[in-house]
């Protein structure tokens, strides 16, 4: 195969997506940390497929037009810091070819290449053993290759680099320790090797499809979420519990937690199996929430939006303008901060957030979540709180993008942490002032959460059993405990210290006020801390504790 046009590079991409959204739940357990939330495959599959998507649709022919599609939906659709990663690799793959309709063997290699360089400028502190070291160390050899060897064919290209990214991924462990004593390869750069691996498999004549639907129907376009006015994904599983989803699951709470995201619910329960039927704009939440509870037996989504939108566009086009929006009344600063809870999203309001995005560990916002939000804000200075490391780069990327407006992401990667730096916000300071003493707020919290282990692993020399309860304390687990109350008071023990003053308490809604009061006595028992104890509703994590 000599050349790439447009219409095999369109098929690549959407194989690419297939393959990625086929191994997305054993990409998801490539985690490092044996907590319900492993999302780097959910979040490479919503970057990648948003952008696929743009590009599926478009009008673009020429391999450079849609390219140039892909990246701004890659861009846009970003989730997460292995979205973002991969947003940045495909939009250095966009820059290499933008002027071309179609690319020869050489051309493919060194739009390899740039991805990986504009991937790597992307990252303050770029880390070996990820993502990064197997795209680059691929892309590299495979430009070697190719340039040597006098490669003119593309599917010779795309195969080498398929075969280099898998001996990188394979060493990622030799880089990373914790990597090699889990047990596991790095999660983004298998995530990267699907989509490679699907792309190549399309260039040979063997395009993947996906194995679950996700395409639209007349039927299904034809259903309404009521009462939101939009239109959403026919989201169906079946559902074996785990052992503590034998011990907690409840048919009552959970289509409650489900009626928070759609609706037309259905839960059945039959001692271990669950068979689950929601309609929501959000199937990757309620996919999340069947997740917490056990192992998937069946999974089916459908998307109901897609065709209606479509009409929609065509008689908008044909018979409205579309209204001004309402500006907002103008201010000095806007605030932005993400969490997960009606609680802790009703504490960061308190403290003058304008603007809280729901997500978090469990889902992480998208670039284009941030954007919309800052653009409904009509202020000089907006000021975002990520409250979780894997979403730093998005909040990141958003004020990159809008390059008219002052965007400032606050080294918050905790609820805590956020929440202290909010505490400490003044309205009528000048910025410099604000950040630094926001900044130094977030330096002196010390951060915990305790969740439950999904699986077993070693960690740090600390054995975990699955169903245990975990102690986390900044980014390490300390605490592996069959009582969960013990769990919590051996964190608490680790985290206050003669000089601690302030004590904020979270329980989520797995824990009881009865809970929570037992560790505020712990705390005054323990320490001459003050106490504040909140409900806030948060999933995964039982407590969430900030000490300053």
């Amino acid at each position: 195969m000599e050349f790439i046009d447009g219409k095999l590079f369109r098929e690549m991409l959407r194989s690419g997506m297939n393959n990625l959204g086929n191994n997305q739940a054993r990409i998801d357990a490539l985690n490092v940390f044996p907590v319900p939330d492993g999302d780097t495959g959910t979040n490479m599959y919503l970057t990648f497929s948003n952008g696929v998507k743009e590009a599926l649709k478009s009008d673009a022919k020429g391999v450079g037009a849609i390219a140039k599609v892909l990246s701004r939906g890659l861009l846009m659709g970003a989730r997460g810091n292995s979205g973002v990663i991969t947003s940045q690799i495909f939009r250095g793959i966009y820059q290499a070819v933008e002027d071309l309709d179609e690319i020869d063997a050489m051309q493919l290699a060194q739009a390899l290449v740039n991805g990986s360089r504009v991937a790597y400028k992307a990252v303050m502190r770029p880390v070996e053993g990820t993502i990064l070291t197997v795209v680059r160390e691929a892309a590299d050899y495979t430009y070697a290759y190719t340039a040597t060897e006098g490669i003119t064919d593309c599917v010779d290209v795309m195969r080498k680099m398929v075969e280099e990214a898998k001996i990188s991924l394979d060493t990622t462990p030799d880089l990373l320790p914790v990597l090699k004593e889990v047990g596991v390869v790095d999660s983004g750069g298998a995530g990267l090797l699907a989509i490679f691996e699907g792309m190549l498999l399309a260039m040979e004549g063997k395009p993947v499809e996906a194995e679950q639907s996700t395409g639209s129907s007349s039927e299904a376009s034809q259903t309404k979420i009521e009462g939101e006015g939009e239109y959403g994904f026919c989201t169906e599983f079946i559902l074996q519990l785990s052992d503590r989803g034998m011990r907690n699951f409840s048919e009552e709470k959970f289509r409650d937690e489900l009626s928070t995201i759609g609706n037309s619910i259905v839960c059945v329960q039959d001692e271990d199996i669950v068979k689950v039927h929601v309609h929501t704009l959000t199937p990757e939440v309620a996919v999340k929430m069947g997740r917490r509870q056990g192992r998937f037996v069946k999974l089916k989504v459908e998307n109901m939006t897609d065709q209606h939108e479509e009409i929609l566009d065509q008689e908008n086009e044909q018979t409205h303008t579309a209204a001004p929006k309402k500006q907002a009344e103008h201010k000095k600063y806007g605030l932005i901060a993400v969490a997960a809870g009606d609680g802790i999203r009703d504490m960061f309001k308190d403290l003058r957030v304008d603007k809280v995005i729901s997500g978090g560990q469990t889902m992480n916002p998208s670039t284009e979540d941030f954007i919309s939000a800052i653009e409904e804000l009509n202020c000089d200075h907006v000021l975002i709180f990520p409250n979780n490391s894997n979403i730093v780069m998005a909040a990141q990327q958003a004020g990159d993008v809008l390059e008219d407006r002052d965007v400032h992401v606050l080294p918050a990667k905790t609820i805590p942490q956020g929440l202290s730096a909010c505490v400490m916000f003044n309205p009528e300071a000048d910025l410099e002032d604000n950040l630094s003493d926001m900044n130094e707020a977030i330096a002196h919290v010390k951060s915990g959460e305790v969740t439950y282990a999904i699986k077993d692993t070693t960690y740090e020399g600390l054995p975990i059993k699955a169903g245990q309860y975990m102690a986390i304390l900044g980014k390490a687990i300390v605490e592996a405990n069959e009582n969960e109350m013990d769990t919590a008071k051996a964190l608490l023990s680790k985290m206050l210290a003669d000089d601690s003053e302030l004590v904020t308490l979270i329980y989520g809604e797995d824990a009881t006020k009865e809970q929570a009061d037992e560790l505020a006595a712990f705390i005054t028992d323990h320490s001459d801390a003050e106490v504040e104890v909140y409900s806030g509703r948060q999933p995964v994590y039982s407590f969430i504790i900030g000490v300053e």
